[in-house]
């Protein structure tokens, strides 16, 4: 797959950059450039191989943590100024609104319903949703052959509520804090099946080969955009800016390959086309 090449200037980004203004949870020093000495509080996910996962180092790692991190340094946010917080499924928007972090990079995808809660910049990738069954399991072939299965998927995700509600398949759903919670119930047997994005799905599969797979179904898109307390259109166009800047300079297939280069999954390396901030 090519890159798209990106002709926005990207000169100027950290100029532009408004102040991830003192609503996070470090020191509130943010300002606009991050000249000031503050701290930058970033929300990803801590659960999630190949996205965002804490291994008890001094950063979880993935590429949720790699774009945030780059995003934070076109900011003017040095690595060290970073501080890192988990953000699970169904507290993205809390903390938002609530000031505990600045902005949330945590396969966080784009929908009407948040936008009226939270602003987004990007998308800074588009996943599909998928299904993860145990290897061998050729009983679940698409979403269709989830009827009457127990399905899982992790509390505040819409995922599984697009099999059950938007498609009207009649699964049995299970929710959970989080997907490493259904892959133990898949493992033990007591679900069917798992769904969300195939960023997450290939993630986890790549962690125990061979005891998992992909069913291979592009059920809906997913657009991962960078989550801002509403009311950012200025901070929103200056993350735009550094996610354009991120795959033009080549930064963007670097993480995508150091992520996910050993898992069996056919990654998107194209930039996605923005939303807009207004």
């Amino acid at each position: 797959m090519r890159i798209r090449s990106i002709s926005t200037a990207t000169a100027g980004v950290a100029a532009l950059a408004l102040a991830l203004t003192a609503c996070g949870g470090g020191d509130g020093g943010a300002d606009a450039d991050g000249g000031d000495g503050g701290t930058i509080t970033i929300g990803v996910k801590y659960d999630q191989p190949g996205l965002g996962l804490e291994e008890g180092g001094d950063k979880p790692v993935g590429l949720d943590v790699d774009v945030a991190t780059y995003v934070a340094k076109e900011l003017g946010y040095d690595e060290d100024r970073i501080e890192w917080t988990e953000a699970a499924s169904a507290n993205r928007e809390t903390f938002l609104q609530q000031g505990t972090v600045d902005m949330i990079v945590a396969t966080y995808s784009i929908t009407d319903e948040r936008k009226e809660l939270v602003d987004f910049a990007g998308p800074y990738y588009v996943a599909q949703q998928d299904i993860l069954v145990q290897d061998g399991d050729d009983s679940v072939g698409s979403a269709e052959d989830l009827a009457g299965k127990k399905l899982c998927s992790a509390s505040g995700s819409r995922s599984a509520h697009t099999i059950t509600d938007t498609m009207e398949i009649d699964a049995e759903l299970r929710e959970t804090q989080n997907y490493s919670e259904c892959l133990q119930l898949l493992t033990d047997g007591q679900i069917d099946a798992i769904t969300t994005d195939d960023t997450i799905l290939a993630g986890y599969a790549a962690q125990q080969p061979g005891k998992f797979q992909l069913v291979g179904q592009d059920i809906q898109e997913e657009r991962y955009g960078i989550g801002l307390p509403k009311g950012s259109t200025e901070r929103c166009e200056a993350v735009n800016e550094a996610i354009a800047k991120m795959y033009e300079d080549g930064s963007a297939e670097k993480f995508l390959d150091a992520n996910f280069g050993e898992a069996n999954f056919d990654y998107d390396k194209e930039q996605p086309e923005f939303e807009g901030c207004a």
